[in-house]
């Protein structure tokens, strides 16, 4: 059966930025289940599995466009020190969780302490990075 919007599939996959850092990877755990087309996959992923079929194997490269998107500066935001906890030890990487104004969790990086605010970088941790995937089809339904 080729792969198809809407076949639900199993895949192993091991993901890599373009030095070969491995960023993920389901070949030590089971395969990832989606169903295709449906949204819950980045969307060059989601086009790369169309006509593959069960068994078959394949390396390919998502440009960040086709990934998690570029970078976008405008999303990196000064929130004042005195919203944060004052127990809170922050250091520039950490990674925190933050709430949108529909009070949707955001993860967020601390790019930046100040003297006066913290400049946090709201962008996914992946935009901006070119992706390798390299993946086997386990199952098609």
């Amino acid at each position: 059966m080729t792969i198809e919007a809407g076949n639900k599939i199993s895949v192993h996959y091991t993901g890599t930025f373009e030095n070969g850092e491995v960023f993920d990877s389901s070949k030590e755990s089971s395969p990832l289940s989606f169903e295709v087309g449906a949204g819950q996959m980045i969307q060059g992923f989601d086009q790369a599995v169309l006509g593959m079929k069960q068994g078959e194997s394949k390396k390919f490269t998502l440009a960040p466009e086709e990934a998690y998107g570029p970078r976008n500066e405008e999303l990196l935001i000064d929130i004042p020190n005195a919203n944060f906890p004052e127990d809170l030890k922050l250091e520039e990487g950490m990674m925190l969780q933050m709430t949108n104004q529909d009070g949707q969790p955001v993860p967020a990086t601390v790019a930046e302490i100040n003297e006066e605010s913290v400049k946090m970088d709201v962008n996914h941790p992946m935009a901006g990075k070119t992706l390798i995937f390299d993946i086997e089809i386990v199952e098609v339904a």
